[in-house]
């Protein structure tokens, strides 16, 4: 008989995956983390059965954070990851010539074990020597930190449990503190169709906090309802405004030249989101 796990997203709505086996599974310091290998999306992390990445469809969210943002900035030479164990972001940060140091602030070590272990070709660039791994909490990483850093990307689960905090305007305005006269933030907003008050909040708080802030969308099938937020705060740089020198051709499977401005361009019903966080 057929093994199937099921992310329960809402109340009423989940997703549901065949698995052939599973690879791992224990409850950690923060959380219950478990790998499976699954029928359609082939590995796959979950943290307290919440999908948090699978190899077959994990190059959109981890480009789509990274790549937005660093090509907006002119010359980001110190980019910090908050979460992000998996190291997939910190993979497609390294792409970037311009790069110096990538720091990973991941609250749970067992999370970064277990995907060297399990996900290398997610995983495989945090032994890289331009990547610091710090096991930390990212929010204290941020309160001791002071004009260090030209990128911050929030990489973190749902806000619930370790990730409540980072879902608060006092650590955007952390953040903001912790970034370069000219830095620029990017954090994953959930998605549109069942966390419209989440975005609301976030936007709204960045907002106040960033002289520009925009809202921009991907499409990742197993999260929950498919469409996925980010939320960019940036100091001076637009990220519609950038010169189309400054775009650099590396290996990507979802982000382009293009689609950086057109992920920008928001569903009626998302940028009314938005407006009301206004």
């Amino acid at each position: 008989m057929a093994t199937w796990f099921t992310e329960k997203q809402t109340e009423n709505f989940g997703i549901t995956a065949k698995v052939n086996r599973t690879l791992h599974k224990e409850q950690t310091e923060f959380q219950e983390l478990e790998v499976v290998e699954t029928e359609e999306w082939g590995r796959m992390l979950l943290l307290d059965d919440m999908v948090m990445t699978t190899e077959k469809d994990e190059f959109v969210y981890h480009e789509m954070i990274a790549h937005v943002p660093l090509f907006t900035h002119p010359s980001p030479k110190k980019v910090l990851v908050v979460g992000g164990g998996d190291g997939g972001v910190i993979r497609e940060v390294l792409k970037h010539e311009s790069v110096e140091q990538a720091t990973l602030a991941e609250i749970d070590g067992k999370v970064i074990e277990y995907s060297k272990t399990y996900l290398p070709s997610i995983a495989g660039a945090l032994d890289n020597p331009r990547v610091d791994v710090q096991v930390s909490d990212g929010f204290m990483h941020i309160a001791k930190s002071e004009r260090e850093y030209d990128v911050i990307m929030v990489d973190s689960t749902e806000p619930v449990g370790p990730a409540v905090s980072l879902f608060t305007k006092g650590f955007y305005e952390g953040i903001a503190n912790a970034l370069k006269e000219d830095g620029i933030l990017v954090a994953q907003t959930d998605n549109p169709w069942f966390k419209a008050d989440l975005i609301r909040q976030v936007y709204g708080d960045v907002k106040e906090t960033f002289p520009i802030t925009r809202v921009y969308t991907a499409n990742i099938p197993t999260y929950p309802s498919g469409l996925w937020t980010f939320t960019m705060g940036s100091k001076i740089y637009d990220p519609l405004k950038v010169p189309d020198e400054r775009f650099q051709e590396f290996d990507t499977k979802y982000y382009t030249k293009e689609l950086h401005n057109a992920c920008f361009a928001l569903p009626k019903f998302v940028k009314n989101i938005t407006e009301e966080g206004e």
